[in-house]
């Protein structure tokens, strides 16, 4: 059955996120949270906690270690709600590659910039739109995932920045520029989707955009 809820969280404060160095030397999947980090992951699994109430949760989680340890402070509140915890490689951040240990990042940002944002992919990593072809294989997933009656009444999804926007660019249909003009969402900041009437899920807690306009998502 069709899950109730929908509950989209980016990871807490990461390292990288304090200081982009670290990139230079920690590989991207293995960069951690911050202390602040920690403390936001709890306080986004107290907020999903009040969301769910007693309802039963199936979370989806990307593989990275900041995603992972996200995921570990808001199922301090949530665990016994919990059936399953799938932890899903398509739902790993965009690669970016070689692009911060190379000495000429700064000719990347500006090529990248010049040739379109959606479409440039990083040497050696990835474009949003590699991440739009991923994230479609995974809803494909998802979808037959809930055609099953045993489906909890919430999906949670643990995931990055970029892969969340693609995320629900693929869902809602957007167009590249209404992709472009999403707010990146803020650590450990949830997106809520729900069920209504008609079978299908509406924003009840979502992003904002770059221009001001109302979002779709």
């Amino acid at each position: 059955m069709k899950p109730k809820r929908i509950i989209i969280v980016r990871h807490g404060q990461s390292e990288a996120n304090v200081d982009k160095s670290v990139y230079a030397t920690v590989p991207d999947h293995e960069v951690a949270l911050t202390a602040e980090g920690e403390a936001q992951a709890v306080a986004a699994g107290t907020e999903i906690a009040k969301i769910i109430g007693q309802e039963t949760v199936r979370a989806y989680v990307s593989p990275y270690k900041r995603t992972r340890q996200t995921y570990s402070g808001i199922s301090k509140t949530i665990q016994q709600n919990v059936l399953e915890v799938w932890e899903e490689p398509r739902l790993r951040e965009r690669e970016i590659g070689r692009w911060y240990i190379q000495n000429h990042k700064t000719e990347i940002l500006q090529e990248r910039a010049e040739f379109g944002r959606f479409y440039y992919r990083f040497p050696g990593g990835e474009s949003s739109a590699d991440v739009f072809d991923r994230m479609s294989t995974f809803l494909e997933s998802l979808h037959r995932a809930f055609d099953k009656p045993t489906f909890p009444e919430n999906c949670l999804i643990v995931s990055h920045g970029v892969a969340i926007r693609v995320l629900l660019m693929r869902w809602f249909r957007l167009t590249v520029e209404e992709y472009l003009d999403l707010q990146n969402p803020v650590n450990c900041q949830l997106i809520v989707l729900e069920l209504n009437g008609k079978g299908t899920y509406e924003v009840v807690q979502g992003l904002g955009t770059k221009s001001g306009k109302e979002s779709r998502v």
